[in-house]
């Protein structure tokens, strides 16, 4: 088994794992295949069954990101966690990337994004991701680091049924070293083209600037619920 496991939360997320299955055993160490696991929250599609066959490690967990990337962690057999969204792929080689990284040095990080299919706009947003600060950080760019330290954290805190992953990345960045890849991962806009761009980018605006003078978990939820939430993304 290798020391490399993915966790992947999911809702109904059956189409895409169809592609990005097949395409991270392609990409990953030959010599030493990661462990994947699908933390699944409810589907009602056939995400689970196409997961199965497709070799991953099926759980169920409570409906969150949160608490579904908590319970894949929990199960990972790994000293390595990657935590992915599932309509996200990282760069070819993915996996030696990441290890290569921690044989340099003991890190957190993650990878450079691109938005699938994109424009002016997006594209200079997604720049920004090269730059290694919290406010640039974000779940669709993917996050890995040594499962001691998340255990050290404490996990992710599952009071924030939205901005988990800001939250998370947060106190890693205040307690441990932080690393960008300077490959790209290519994510689905599928949310920018159903909300509008500009839209949508204000809300995600708001929601930091919200957590910045101090909104309780509960406000943001309530706040992208209203303005943001498209199902049938893990996170609602």
């Amino acid at each position: 088994m290798s020391e490399f496991s993915i966790i992947i939360p999911t809702l109904n997320e059956g189409p895409r794992l169809e592609t990005l299955l097949p395409y991270l055993y392609a990409n990953a160490d030959p010599g030493a295949l990661p462990e994947i696991i699908i933390s699944d929250g409810g589907s009602t599609d056939d995400t689970k069954e196409i997961a199965r066959k497709e070799g991953a490690l099926v759980i169920s967990a409570p409906r969150g990101r949160a608490s579904q990337m908590n319970a894949g962690a929990k199960q990972a057999k790994g000293r390595i966690l990657y935590f992915l969204h599932a309509d996200s792929l990282p760069p070819p080689n993915f996996q030696s990337k990441i290890t290569s990284a921690l044989k340099r040095r003991e890190t957190a990080g993650c990878f450079r994004i691109r938005f699938e299919p994109s424009n002016a706009f997006l594209s200079a947003f997604a720049w920004c991701s090269r730059l290694n600060f919290p406010i640039c950080r974000g779940g669709d760019q993917s996050l890995f680091l040594p499962k001691k330290w998340f255990e050290a954290l404490g996990g992710f805190d599952e009071r924030y049924r939205v901005y988990e992953d800001n939250e998370f990345t947060g106190r890693l960045y205040r307690h441990y070293t932080f690393t960008v890849l300077p490959s790209e991962l290519r994510t689905s806009a599928r949310r920018y083209r159903e909300k509008g761009v500009y839209q949508l980018q204000f809300h995600y605006a708001v929601v930091h600037l919200k957590k910045f003078f101090g909104a309780s978990p509960e406000s943001l939820y309530r706040y992208y619920k209203k303005h943001i939430s498209v199902e049938p993304k893990a996170d609602t």
